[in-house]
């Protein structure tokens, strides 16, 4: 851990969300093939912000813009940044309430749908924290559908944790936008990396899984994306892309300027613990 760092909180900052694709594991191979230097760090499908934690608590001062499509997530980041401390009264709330019935009050968690921003916040967290496998997936209606997990002890508020992404988030030049990932090519300039983390292209016909918010996805998205990097490149940007270690994603990306390598990966989100391991994923990049 950095010195800089260490004097405004004890805890380096983490993923406050279980997300799908999740690059914690990563970070160390994401590390080793970033750019010695680069302007400002965009990252358009933003997810759980392993790597901009990653990159906020070793760069102090680094200049990020942060995007992605899924506005209860954006609004997640921008209350934490925020409103911590309504946040976490919320929280500690919610777990009271879960620890005298869980089943009844998560269900009823599940249904509700609340107008405040904090409440909204507080909601995702705290399904986050207990559904099934932890994680968040809405189905076509946009509706969050998953089961309550068999968890004895849940750490529903992790204070300490949110209490140092909020800090690092007030204290670093970073802004928070929701919308689309093409929008990035309007802000980047010349020497700027671009990190893109998009939902995966599924590598069997059983493995489709891109609900991160209700609009899956599609082939015509990853054109989009392969498109827009090479506008990217040809603008300058350093560019850097994770994705599945599929036939499609790699002849998109055969020819110049892209080094495509292929980097072992952990599944988090397999109900099945035994099919989390041996999977492979690619990491590509114009420079």
């Amino acid at each position: 851990m950095k010195q800089v760092y260490s004097q405004v909180s004890s805890v380096v900052p983490k993923p406050f969300v279980k997300w799908a694709g999740g690059k914690r594991q990563l970070i160390p191979i994401l590390n080793e093939n970033l750019p010695k230097s680069f302007g400002t760090y965009y990252e358009p499908f933003l997810g759980g912000g392993a790597l901009l934690f990653h990159i906020l608590t070793d760069r102090n001062g680094q200049k990020c813009s942060i995007s992605d499509l899924n506005s209860d997530l954006v609004l997640a980041y921008t209350t934490i940044r925020n409103r911590i401390d309504d946040l976490i009264s919320s929280l500690k709330n919610h777990e009271k309430n879960y620890r005298k019935d869980s089943k009844s009050y998560y269900y009823s968690i599940r249904e509700s749908n609340p107008r405040s921003e904090i409440e909204k916040t507080s909601r995702l967290l705290f399904l986050n924290r207990t559904c099934f496998n932890g994680l968040y997936r809405v189905n076509s209606k946009g509706k969050f559908n998953v089961p309550l997990g068999r968890y004895t002890n849940p750490n529903i508020v992790n204070e300490e944790n949110l209490r140092s992404v909020s800090t690092i988030l007030q204290s670093s030049k970073t802004s928070i936008k929701c919308r689309d990932f093409e929008a990035v090519l309007r802000d980047a300039k010349k020497g700027d990396l671009v990190y893109f983390d998009p939902p995966y292209q599924p590598v069997s016909d059983t493995a489709n899984f891109t609900s991160y918010t209700n609009k899956d996805f599609t082939d015509t998205d990853l054109f989009r994306l392969a498109e827009l990097c090479s506008k990217l490149d040809s603008k300058g940007c350093k560019v850097l892309l994770s994705n599945s270690d599929s036939k499609q994603v790699a002849d998109m990306f055969s020819d110049k300027p892209w080094n495509v390598s292929k980097i072992q990966a952990n599944r988090s989100i397999n109900s099945n613990s035994k099919k989390r391991t041996g999977h492979f994923e690619l990491l590509i990049k114009n420079y």
